[in-house]
């Protein structure tokens, strides 16, 4: 109260988001985003005081792509922003291209990306900066700004991430968080590594307030020398293949329990890519002597690179779906492409178990729309809960083709009459449909013959056994969670209403 009193709500904000310990005490190294703001002096970074440059090291040239959010993929470009100020979007109107271009990094920075040496197989994963939330530990606080510091190997992903933008969370406010990866290819000196990156940006800095931008995720691949002293290719980008791959998220207030206005939308761009292999930064001959790195002509010499003989590999599918289980593992159930499951629900004579929801189950465009807690029934809920546990993958795995699809799109498989069939099971499930997400059991010719909102889910699995009247979700005796127990009974639920059908 004092601190209200003597600040203010908007100062005491401010104070709060600078505060990263809560001790009502801003150190020095809190107080420095502020400092730097003001003075407009940043000191040495964090990794430049730990990596001096090896003088006969390699440097690797990596160039940033992007492209703005489209406004209009946007909810709230329906009504044309209406209610929304024009200071809130600011901080994401204005970013209209990379922060920095062009960058040279170290070969030996990307060490981080190695495997430890209890993780060499093909397709075992390792994590680089493990999660550490889950849907039990809570989130981190949204009324931020700046990001920490990195730490470790944190440091090159942050360095990085801020091609794009000045303010990179490493972290995510919300699991699952870091950076998973695994080997998809061995040779004699070169390992090929597949990553996966959960991170964020702050768009916003005061008075303005927090405005949370989260990619879905990034993606990517480098080939590295075995000792890190080379690196041949680096590739890094935001899956742009589906119609939505942002959340949005911004305060309308000076406190962590304001309003929140979230929403979703479309970037069409977002990738680093090196320009090539890395390179001596100096050069020597034969005897160890410095040489010039132009040519008598003042052309830059060429390097000549041997190539990689690959002993074993995955396809990057497969290596992309270990990272996926990894950071996700609900996935240890195959989620099919929303017509493909009907097809292989009919050759395979299964039900359909199908999601539809407005943000991708799958990465992190699919987020809680609450400040403190996941509002009920959204799909970050279910993922991290009943549809990981063991008893639903063992019965989804057994006796349904699973799928999740996104509102946007089986609404425009809806409109396409160019297959008529296609249109129809997407109208079929639009029928059912009520937001945010549904859940619905239904045969292989589209025919639902079992539904249910995710808050109406939620709502029964928070109610005590004996408040619940409906036997069709009575609660299971074998199972301590109510979630798992409704869930399972849910699924058997459909199974004996198909029975009729599949016969």
């Amino acid at each position: 109260e004092l601190a209200l009193k003597s600040l203010g709500n908007e100062g005491l904000f401010l104070f709060s988001s600078l505060d990263t310990n809560n001790d009502l005490y801003l150190s020095p190294e809190e107080f420095k985003p502020i400092a730097e703001k003001l003075t407009g002096v940043a000191p040495i970074s964090e990794f430049e005081e730990e990596e001096t440059p090896d003088p006969g090291g390699e440097t690797l040239s990596v160039v940033a792509k992007f492209q703005p959010l489209v406004m209009e993929t946007m909810t709230k470009s329906k009504d044309g922003f209406l209610g929304i100020s024009h200071v809130a979007l600011s901080g994401l109107r204005n970013w209209t291209a990379p922060a920095v271009p062009m960058s040279t990094l170290l070969a030996r920075q990307f060490k981080a990306f190695l495997p430890p040496k209890d993780k060499l197989d093909l397709g075992d994963p390792w994590w680089i900066i493990p999660s550490e939330l889950n849907i039990f530990t809570g989130y981190l606080p949204n009324n931020r700004f700046y990001p920490p510091p990195p730490k470790g190997k944190e440091i090159i992903i942050h360095r990085l991430l801020s091609m794009f933008h000045p303010r990179p969370f490493v972290k995510t406010r919300f699991a699952p968080q870091g950076a998973v990866a695994c080997i998809q290819a061995i040779s004699t000196f070169y390992y090929t590594i597949a990553f996966r990156i959960h991170a964020e940006f702050q768009l916003n800095e005061p008075p303005d307030f927090p405005f949370w931008f989260s990619p879905g995720q990034f993606t990517g691949h480098i080939i590295l020398s075995k000792d890190s002293s080379h690196v041949r290719e680096f590739k890094l980008f935001v899956p742009n293949n589906r119609s939505l791959n942002v959340d949005m998220e911004w305060l309308y207030g000076a406190s962590e329990s304001s309003n929140m206005e979230v929403d979703i939308g479309y970037l069409p761009q977002m990738e680093l890519e090196s320009t090539g292999p890395s390179v001596p930064s100096v050069i020597h001959d034969e005897n160890g002597n410095v040489i010039d790195s132009r040519d008598p002509s003042g052309e830059p010499i060429q390097f000549v690179f041997e190539e990689i003989t690959w002993q074993r590999e995955i396809p990057w599918e497969e290596a992309a779906r270990k990272l996926e289980v990894a950071m996700y593992p609900f996935k240890k159930v195959s989620y099919l492409p929303f017509t493909q499951a009907f097809e292989r629900a009919k050759a395979e004579k299964k039900l359909v178990h199908s999601i539809l929801l407005w943000g991708a189950l799958d990465d992190q465009s699919c987020k809680p729309l609450s400040v403190s807690l996941p509002m009920p029934g959204s799909g970050r809920t279910l993922r991290e809960t009943v549809l990981e546990s063991s008893p639903i993958l063992a019965l989804l795995n057994e006796s349904f083709i699973s799928s999740w699809s996104l509102v946007k799109e089986l609404e425009e498989l809806q409109s396409n009459r160019k297959n008529e069939f296609h249109s129809k099971l997407a109208d079929l499930h639009l029928e059912k449909y009520s937001f945010p997400v549904e859940m619905i059991i239904c045969l292989p010719n589209g025919t639902v013959v079992h539904h249910i909102n995710a808050n109406h889910f939620l709502d029964i699995t928070s109610m005590k056994p004996e408040d619940v009247e409906s036997n069709i979700f009575s609660f299971s005796t074998n199972f301590e969670d109510p979630s798992t127990a409704t869930y399972l009974q849910f699924l058997k639920e459909g199974l004996h209403r198909a029975k009729p059908y599949l016969q």
